[in-house]
């Protein structure tokens, strides 16, 4: 009864390696033999070495009009560039006659798209004209969609959690934005549910820090104390007071 228990089946005792014959040779060619170089490359597991050698990724060359824009404007394509103002490409082509405006507009996109160019607009700064003089305010909504296009470039490559920072620069573009809360995210929501987890963390945080300096302002309106003997009172930093107290006023007065 025990040996019937631990005998095999008949099938297991059918599991043997087919010998060499039995498997069709699709390549008449002798097999090259093995460089020694890749034997003393494994490791001692057999691990497979790395290929040396590879070649790496070809870089995306710049168009070659945009270094002819950088010598023409160099105060809007330089280094850093700026944000350029709604009609630009008409401007362009009054301006030089001998631009072709398919090369143009395509050199124009590879810029808009390109990082530097994305940081410049995520910082919020006002758009250019050809002379290099601000005319116009950006939209909120495009220093936002750029913040998010920036910091998704820098995660891959970035080995730590930049979400932290990238809330705290959605703070700041709203509050530069002069709009509430409801409406900004009203104007910047996309439809990338985790884009829009950020936004959603960033304005819950700006509502909590907002709670925290209003009820700092009144206990400093109460307390009669100037700035500086407050924050020693509370065991505060004197700048981060009075940045907590301008903000309450400034939401005050909005």
């Amino acid at each position: 009864m025990m040996a019937g228990l631990f005998s095999l089946p008949p099938c297991a005792c059918a599991m043997t390696t087919a010998p060499a014959s039995a498997v069709p040779d699709t390549d008449s060619r002798p097999a090259a033999p093995s460089a020694p170089s890749a034997r003393r490359g494994r490791g001692r597991r057999g691990a497979a070495p790395a290929q040396a050698g590879a070649a790496p990724a070809p870089a995306r060359s710049q168009h070659p009009l945009l270094a002819q824009l950088a010598q023409w404007h160099p105060a809007l394509f330089g280094q850093p560039p700026l944000p350029l103002k709604r009609g630009i490409f008409e401007d362009l082509l009054a301006a030089h006659a001998e631009l072709d405006k398919a090369q143009l507009k395509e050199a124009l996109a590879q810029h808009a798209r390109s990082t530097r160019y994305l940081t410049v607009v995520a910082g919020g700064q006002q758009r250019h004209d050809l002379q290099g003089q601000p005319v116009e305010a950006l939209a909120p909504e495009h220093v936002y969609h750029a913040l998010q296009e920036v910091f998704r470039r820098r995660q891959l490559r970035a080995p730590e959690d930049l979400a932290p920072k990238l809330r705290q620069r959605i703070v700041q573009a709203w509050e530069a934005s002069g709009l509430t809360r409801e409406d900004y995210a009203a104007l910047v929501r996309g439809r990338d549910d985790k884009a829009n987890a950020v936004l959603d963390a960033a304005l819950q945080e700006a509502a909590e820090r907002s709670a925290r300096d209003e009820a700092l302002l009144r206990a400093f309106s109460a307390s009669g104390q100037s700035e500086a003997a407050f924050a020693e009172m509370y065991g505060m930093a004197p700048r981060a007071v009075a940045q907590s107290l301008a903000r309450a006023r400034r939401s005050q007065a909005a």
